[in-house]
């Protein structure tokens, strides 16, 4: 049974699609394809940054287990690693090697990609070790690896990186806001951090509604920002009337998922409504495996 799989579990498969929607929008950012660069290099660069995003994400999530293993021996016992299932040895050398495996396929995009790849290791193994439980450090430094992560994408023309770079503050203050809600999870928290995200999420919402219009596709992107928002709105609405553990878990869990329309709408506003296609169908996805291994 897949879904008994301790390495598996310990993986969080849904949380990584999310990680290929980021480099997939990052792509269509750089306008990899509409600018025919896929003609020059072909589809190998295309596979590479998305196995890059994949196996950095996948790294980091295994050492935020592996460093967190005697805080969840008390807050969730049944997790792979303080239920014996998975030795913190080979847990390790599982995240060690996906990180390497990131950072390899990064510079197998480009010298470019790779030093983002080593940037994104070192921000990941800095927030699972030392500034995960800050309230304001732990924030930023997520949030920084999924801005880089973006750029990943873009980065596979380097060129689009120099023009699109400042783009990778909008991820950092939505996985700002996500992590501020998720340190209310296990026991429940105050509104005001809530009240803040939501805030947060706006200002991402405003973002991406003028990049489109500066890239004249508003009315091709604002179905996807439309989607986004209110999917991401829902719970987080839920959580600020009543702020238990339950509630507060299913706004960040939807948050997280919700970063696939986030992708999807920067692929539609660049006027990749191919990708931005692509970048949805993997949202269905993304929700089977939530409802079958822990997101958070």
């Amino acid at each position: 049974m897949a879904t008994r799989n301790p390495y598996i579990r310990l993986l969080r498969p849904a949380n990584i699609v999310t990680s290929v929607a980021d480099a997939l929008a990052g792509i269509a950012i750089a306008g990899y394809f509409s600018k025919n660069y896929v003609e020059l290099s072909g589809m190998a660069p295309v596979v590479f940054a998305v196995i890059c995003s994949a196996a950095l994400y996948a790294g980091g999530i295994v050492f935020n287990d592996v460093f967190d293993a005697s805080l969840d021996a008390v807050e969730r016992p049944e997790r792979p690693i303080p239920s014996g299932q998975v030795s913190i040895g080979k847990a390790s050398l599982l995240a060690l090697g996906y990180l390497i495996v990131g950072i390899i396929a990064g510079f197998l995009v480009n010298g470019i990609t790779g030093y983002l790849a080593v940037m994104i290791a070192g921000f990941v193994l800095l927030y699972d070790r030392f500034t995960k439980h800050n309230v304001i450090l732990g924030p930023i430094t997520m949030g920084l690896c999924r801005g880089l992560n973006l750029l990943v994408g873009i980065s596979i023309v380097p060129l689009a990186l120099y023009e699109w770079v400042q783009l990778a503050v909008i991820p950092l203050i939505y996985i700002f806001a996500i992590t501020l809600i998720s340190q209310g999870e296990v026991h429940g928290g105050g509104k005001s951090k809530l009240y803040t995200a939501a805030i947060l999420y706006l200002l991402v919402g405003m973002a991406l509604i003028r990049f489109a219009w500066d890239k004249g596709n508003v009315l091709m992107a604002i179905v996807f920002i439309i989607g986004f928002l209110f999917m991401i709105a829902r719970p987080l609405l839920r959580a600020m009337k009543t702020p238990s553990g339950p509630n507060i878990g299913k706004a960040v869990k939807t948050g997280v998922i919700g970063i696939i329309l986030l992708d999807a709408a920067w692929a539609a506003a660049s006027g990749e409504w191919i990708l931005a296609g692509i970048i949805v169908i993997l949202l269905p996805l993304s929700l089977w495996l939530g409802a079958r291994f822990a997101v958070t």
